[in-house]
């Protein structure tokens, strides 16, 4: 992620808040609530969550919110002690919050429960006032969680698509001069890690985008660059079988050819199906070609007959994931 973007995300979290913390504890004191700070705190710990993520824990802090409260009725009412009637209470409220999957909602009601706990109060109305303080802040979360930048995440995402093919597109080029006996760029297989590395970024960035939108098709771009992960951990293997081979033989020229032709096409939509059929012709001529003479020659052409069993890996790795996304017929 670049730091303009981080910047403008990270502008946006804490604007959004501190504006919804702000307005729920203003809800709260204009209804005259006790302890109307809380629903700030309640907006605070919902609104770090994605769209789905906030629906998802707004649920579960109003279920147990209601287990919390009968917990801390019993305890609190039958055990004089206040710290062992509040570790019996943190105890239950959070055994039971995690055998259920709701970890997140153990911060809210242990601050709940300290205002049972403080006023000793069962009644009706207190209860409704704790009720209210919780709903207000879930209400404010899910509010500001609707404020996303959706355009912004969009255009960000394609233009990682092109630098990331961009780089993708001069790594596969310096592969091709290595196996040519060219001089590569030094540093290269370290800057196949470095595209890894913002490829892992950018899948983060992909989920959380998929948790922030209901549109159809978000989870679009995690499935996108999680297929250029893979594509680039075949590179990795490819790079592997590239140190095996001792000396060059003649037909590494045509791999490489096929190597620059196939670089043509690392392009986010693009089909690969003619590039699988040439491929398919070169195993072809492959197999045609006269035995090697020496032992060498033997494990190196052996070594040049994985590489193209890597590209092959490459391309389908590309043609899985069209088919998946309906790009192409099956």
């Amino acid at each position: 992620m670049s730091n303009l973007t981080a910047w403008k995300r990270a502008t946006l979290l804490a604007g959004k808040i501190a504006l919804g913390s702000s307005l729920a504890i203003y809800t709260a004191e204009f209804l005259h609530l006790e302890f109307s700070s809380s629903a700030g705190i309640v907006t605070l710990l919902t609104l770090i969550t994605t769209k789905k993520g906030t629906l998802k824990l707004s649920i579960a802090r109003v279920v147990t919110f209601f287990l919390a409260a009968g917990i801390a009725s019993v305890t609190f009412l039958q055990i004089q002690s206040e710290w062992m009637a509040y570790g019996l209470f943190a105890f239950l409220v959070s055994f039971i919050s995690e055998m259920l999957g709701w970890r997140a909602t153990i911060s809210t009601n242990a601050v709940i429960g300290t205002h049972f706990l403080m006023n000793k109060d069962f009644s009706p109305e207190f209860f409704l006032n704790e009720f209210l303080l919780v709903a207000i802040g879930i209400l404010f979360a899910f509010l500001l969680n609707m404020l996303q930048d959706i355009r912004g995440e969009k255009r960000h995402f394609a233009e990682k698509i092109h630098h990331l093919e961009q780089k993708m597109q001069g790594l596969i080029e310096e592969i091709a001069k290595y196996l040519s006996n060219q001089k590569s760029r030094r540093g290269l297989w370290r800057e196949l890690a470095a595209i890894q590395t913002q490829l892992q970024e950018c899948m983060e960035d992909a989920y959380e985008y998929e948790g922030n939108t209901y549109s159809e098709g978000a989870a679009y771009y995690a499935r996108y660059f999680k297929m250029r992960l893979n594509q680039c951990r075949i590179l990795n293997n490819l790079q592997n079988e590239m140190r095996k081979i001792k000396t060059m033989p003649r037909q590494a020229e045509v791999v490489v050819e096929y190597i620059r032709y196939m670089n043509q096409y690392v392009a986010e939509l693009n089909e690969p199906e003619l590039q699988l059929e040439r491929l398919d012709e070169i195993f072809q001529q492959m197999e045609e070609e006269p035995l090697p003479t020496s032992r060498t020659e033997f494990e190196s052409r052996a070594v040049l007959y994985h590489i193209l069993m890597d590209l092959e890996e490459f391309l389908l790795e590309k043609q899985q994931f069209l088919e998946k996304e309906g790009k192409i017929s099956v």
